[in-house]
C-alpha cells in the first residue's frame, strides 16, 4: 500500500483510515494515531480547493519517512488535489509506532511540519471561483525570484 496518497477531490475518510488499520494492525505497532483535517464553515466559503507539487511533496514525505524510521515508526498521508467543499476532509496523517508516546509526538510535529512546509497551495471557493487564500499560506523556504 501506498503510504502517501493524493486524490481529486475529498477524501474517503473511513476508507481510508480502515486501509490502514487493516494494512498495519498486524505489524505490532501499539499505536496507531490518525489525523483528520475537515474544511471548516468560515468566511463565508463554500470550500478549498488545493494545489500540488507533487516532486517536492514527496522529497518533503520521503524525509519524514526516514525520519520516523528512525524511530522504528512509520508515517502516512493522504491529500486532496483539486476542490473540497465544508465538512469534508482533505488531509489525513498516520504515524504507526510500537510505542505511543513516539506517535503522539511524531503526529504533532508531522502535522504542524506539514502545515509550515508542504508544497500545497490552498484557494478558498467564494461563489464557484478559486481566490487564493494568501493570508492563510506560508512561503516554501527558498522558493521565490533569485538573487
Amino acid at each position: 500500500m501506498d503510504k502517501l496518497i493524493l486524490c481529486d477531490g475529498a477524501l474517503d475518510v473511513n476508507k481510508i483510515n480502515a486501509s490502514w488499520f487493516d494494512e498495519y494492525k498486524d505489524s505490532n505497532f501499539g499505536a496507531i494515531i490518525t489525523f483528520n483535517g475537515v474544511v471548516r464553515d468560515e468566511n463565508q466559503i463554500d470550500g478549498l480547493s488545493f494545489d500540488i507539487y507533487e516532486p517536492i511533496l514527496k522529497n518533503w514525505f520521503d524525509s519524514w519517512q526516514k525520519r520516523a524510521n528512525e524511530n522504528n515508526a512509520i508515517v502516512l498521508m493522504a491529500h486532496s488535489k483539486g476542490d473540497v467543499l465544508n465538512h469534508q476532509s482533505s488531509y489525513i496523517a498516520a504515524v504507526c509506532s510500537p510505542k505511543r508516546r513516539v506517535a503522539l509526538e511524531m503526529i504533532d510535529e508531522f502535522v504542524e511540519d506539514f502545515k509550515a512546509n508542504a508544497p500545497i497551495w490552498k484557494y478558498d471557493i467564494i461563489d464557484g471561483k478559486r481566490v487564493y487564500a494568501a493570508d492563510r499560506s506560508t512561503p516554501i523556504k527558498g522558493s521565490g525570484i533569485l538573487s
